[in-house]
């Protein structure tokens, strides 16, 4: 049965550290521990609010990654900052029809939706919405089968994206977690590793200042869909 107490209930807006009902919270902790040494060893260790990624303005911000929902018969990502804090999560319910991923802070607020575009004459695209918008995407991360380049990301005309919107090409190979996102001007601006030892599930996301955290884990969701061998995204809609 459900464990009683101060525990929180399955929600959107579930606490950052607190375990759902539904989990085995000592097992859920000591997995946690694995992909980020710095996580809090128990439930409710941790009460203040998780860093906001996006305010680190000094210098790079690196991110932990790992394939796995914190809640109960879900599949997507969860998160980590620097110090262990949650900072973005992907949970999707097997139940759902799979053509879209969203993006959540760790409140549960939706920053980025990635949709696959239907019928696309330059092969397989993902379109990026700011929130949960369905109408005008701001991004468009396209498969490139030419030498290095992997992906390109290429800003959408009519949201809000100029003619100086930056856009990117992504070079490496994301099967491997050995990816580097560079702008119009060969600058690596941000860029995915492998954590050792881990495996593939679990690696870092290092994003140089000046551009959004958001987006470029935004840009890796989508990568997700186009490069993983079975995706998170085939994985939810079998």
């Amino acid at each position: 049965g459900h464990q009683q107490g101060d525990q929180s209930s399955i929600s959107s807006d579930y606490p950052a550290t607190a375990c759902p009902p539904a989990l085995n919270c000592s097992i859920l902790y000591t997995n946690m521990a694995r992909v980020h040494p710095n996580i809090a060893p128990a439930p409710g260790a941790v009460d203040k609010a998780p860093a906001n990624p996006a305010s680190a303005a000094e210098g790079p911000t690196t991110l932990t990654v790992w394939r796995k929902s914190l809640l109960f018969d879900c599949k997507g990502f969860t998160v980590f900052d620097a110090v262990g804090d949650l900072a973005y999560r992907v949970d999707s319910y097997a139940s759902e029809t799979g053509d879209e991923v969203v993006l959540m802070d760790a409140a549960g607020r939706p920053a980025f939706t990635v949709r696959r575009k239907r019928f696309s004459l330059q092969g397989e695209q993902w379109l990026v919405f700011a929130g949960e918008e369905t109408r005008r995407p701001v991004y468009a991360v396209r498969r490139s089968g030419r030498g290095k380049t992997m992906a390109h990301v290429t800003a959408c005309a009519g949201a809000g994206a100029g003619p100086s919107s930056p856009s990117f090409e992504v070079e490496g190979s994301y099967a491997r977690r050995s990816c580097v996102v560079y702008d119009g001007e060969r600058r690596a601006v941000a860029e995915i590793m492998p954590k050792a030892v881990v495996g593939t599930d679990v690696f870092r996301l290092v994003v140089q200042p000046g551009v959004g955290v958001s987006l470029a884990m935004a840009v890796v969701v989508a990568l997700e869909q186009m490069f993983s061998r079975p995706s998170l995204l085939r994985s939810w809609s079998t």
